[in-house]
This record gives C-alpha cells, sequence and structure tokens, in this order.
C-alpha cells in the first residue's frame, strides 16, 4: 500500500477518532462543570504541548517559574507525532489549559477540532508552522527516495505536505521561543519581564550552538550527509547548505527500502567517501547495515541523530534538554562530514 493511500486512510482514522473523544469530552466537560460550581475547579496558569521541544523551550523561559505555572507534555510515552492520538483525557486538559502549543501540520489535523469546542475561549494557542510563516517547506523528495507512488499507479497532483519539523532547526527554534515568550507574557503578565530575561538568554545559548554548527560545515570538505532511513532533518541541512541523500521523507510511513534506493545509497556512499552512514533515533539499523553491506569499503560507522520524535516523560525527568541533544547531534555531524 502506497503512502498516499496509507495517509489518506489515516486521515478517516483520525476524524473518526477525534469525533468518539469529542463525544467523551462533553460528557467529561459536564463532570468538571459540576466541579467547578463544587469549587474543586484546578487553580493556577496551566500550559499544555504536544511535543517535547515545544515543552523544554517552556520550561527554559519560565526559568524559575516565579508564576507557578503548570507544564504538561502530551507525546510523553514514546509515540511520535505522525502516529499520536489524542485520549479524551488529554483533550480535557487542552480544553481548559491558559495556552497550547502544537505543531501545526498534517499530523495534527485533529486540534482544530478540539480547539472547537474547548471550555476556554481565552486560550493562548501557538501554532508552530504559523510562527514561520512562508518559511515552512513543504516535503521534498531528493533523488534516490523512495516515491509514495506504485509502478503502474496513474500519478495525481498530491496535496503538498509541509514538512512539520520545524524544531530541528536552531534558527526556527529561537522564532518559536519568541513566541512563546510573548504568550506566557499575555498569560502571566505579572512576570513578563522575568520571560523576557529568560528568552534573551535561552536564545544566546541558542545562538551561540548555530554558530557552532555552521564553524563545523565551514571546516568541513565534505557537505554531503545520507541516511538510511527517514530523514527529518531538512530545514537543519537547508540552514548550513549541507546536501543530503535519504531512504524516505521526514514523513513518511514506509520501513522497506527497495534494493533500487540501497543500491544509490552505497553508490553515494562510494562516490562521496562517506564514514558514516545516519540513522534517528529508534531505528534498528537494517536499512543502513544494508547500505553498508553494499559499498566498496563496508566499514562506515553507523550513527544516530536524535530528531527529538519519541522524547519520553521519563527522559524529561532524567534531564533531557533540546540544546543538549542538539549539541550531541553537533558531534555526530562532525563525524559524518569528516
Amino acid at each position: 500500500m502506497n503512502r498516499r493511500i496509507m495517509k489518506g486512510m489515516k486521515k478517516k482514522l483520525n476524524k473518526g477518532i477525534v469525533t468518539a473523544l469529542l463525544l467523551c469530552f462533553v460528557l467529561l466537560i459536564s463532570a468538571c462543570n459540576v466541579n467547578m460550581q463544587n469549587g474543586t475547579k484546578k487553580s493556577g496558569i496551566r500550559v499544555v504541548t504536544t511535543i517535547f521541544p515545544e515543552y523544554d523551550w517552556v520550561i527554559s523561559i519560565l526559568g524559575e517559574n516565579p508564576g507557578n505555572i503548570e507544564v504538561e507534555m502530551l507525546l510523553d510515552n514514546g509515540v511520535d507525532l505522525h502516529s499520536y492520538q489524542p485520549t479524551a483525557e488529554d483533550i480535557v486538559k487542552i480544553s481548559d489549559c491558559d495556552m497550547f502549543i502544537y505543531v501545526g501540520g498534517e499530523s495534527d489535523e485533529w486540534v482544530e477540532d478540539v480547539l472547537k469546542e474547548a471550555a476556554n475561549k481565552d486560550m493562548v494557542v501557538i501554532n508552530m508552522l504559523e510562527v514561520l510563516g512562508n518559511d515552512v517547506k513543504a516535503e521534498e523528495i531528493v533523488e534516490g527516495m523512495e516515491h509514495e507512488h506504485e509502478e503502474g499507479e496513474e500519478h495525481e497532483e498530491d496535496e503538498e505536505e509541509m514538512d512539520e519539523h520545524v524544531w530541528l532547526s536552531l534558527r526556527h527554534a529561537a522564532r518559536e521561543c519568541d513566541a512563546i515568550a510573548n504568550g506566557l507574557k499575555q498569560i502571566d503578565p505579572a512576570n513578563a519581564d522575568t520571560y523576557q530575561a529568560n528568552l534573551e538568554d535561552y536564545k544566546e545559548s541558542l545562538n551561540a550552538l548555530d554558530e557552532e554548527y555552521a564553524a563545523v560545515v565551514e571546516a568541513s570538505e565534505n557537505k554531503t550527509i545520507l541516511f538510511g532511513d527517514r530523514f527529518p532533518f531538512r530545514y537543519l541541512a537547508d540552514d548550513y547548505d549541507l546536501t543530503y541523500y535519504a531512504a524516505f521523507a521526514g514523513c513518511s510511513a514506509e520501513t522497506e527500502a527497495s534494493f533500487k534506493t540501497i543500491l544509490f545509497l552505497a553508490e553515494k556512499t562510494n562516490e562521496y567517501e562517506l564514514p558514516v552512514i545516519l540513522t534517528i533515533e529508534g531505528s534498528d539499523e537494517r536499512i543502513a547495515g544494508s547500505v553498508r553491506e553494499n559499498t566498496k569499503e563496508k566499514n562506515q560507522e553507523i550513527m544516530t541523530l536524535d530528531s527529538m520524535q519519541s522524547v519520553t516523560g521519563a527522559d524529561v525527568a532524567a534531564g533531557a534538554k533540546y540544546v543538549d541533544i542538539m549539541q550531541k547531534n553537533l558531534e555526530v555531524l562532525k563525524k559524518a562530514l569528516k
């Protein structure tokens, strides 16, 4: 089954699931209204995010959190953005929070219906793709990637899909943090100065790391990276003018690469004398291993760039930080660009 058909099925499934959950939500809200009448409504300011980078940006801008703001990350069990389905409990959390942050791509199509039914009509909503406007890029199929059309299938004009992985650009991260800080100032104006100061400090760390990335790429003769996997790093690659090859696009649902794709990637590894074949977190390295076995040297290191799509609540509790993960990615990139 090709990717376009799978995506269409997922849309219908998502719509049905969200509709059913919204019915549950109405019942839950009725119960919540009874609690509010009894004086048991939760107090305090609440922020809900869908994914880890958003969550960590909020935590970083809050700093010592003088407003005692509660922050919650919905995708906290390792499920990635593309396969996440909200629960009725998630919908309730969103409905009465003070600020909600989400990516805003095709994977988040369920959000629109949830926001229509939200109990808090004054909620500050941040759509990450909307923040970037015209700088959001369409997902692209580069040379050698598995294509979503099957042989013999009539090619139809597919609806252009935006690349959702905007958090993997440090430059975009700085702009998203601007929007988040502005949102925090709206919901907690008493601590606006603190949030602005924390924002400026955090953006300094983002800008410094961006400069490190640029310096590493500038000092490298090789400007090509190759993934035996999905490729969610287009924004990062474009920031530093890197050429890339990969088995699949970033949002692809495919897991099996054809021998033609394997051979193409192996030939590119040979052509550019690449020392590293990259994967993303959670990979079984099967495709990367097959690419390596079809190269001349068969000695490339298989390394992981972390796209932060599967960060768990346990990872956060253990101290996972956006900047730290991007710093580790830079160390991997240094080896890949040798």
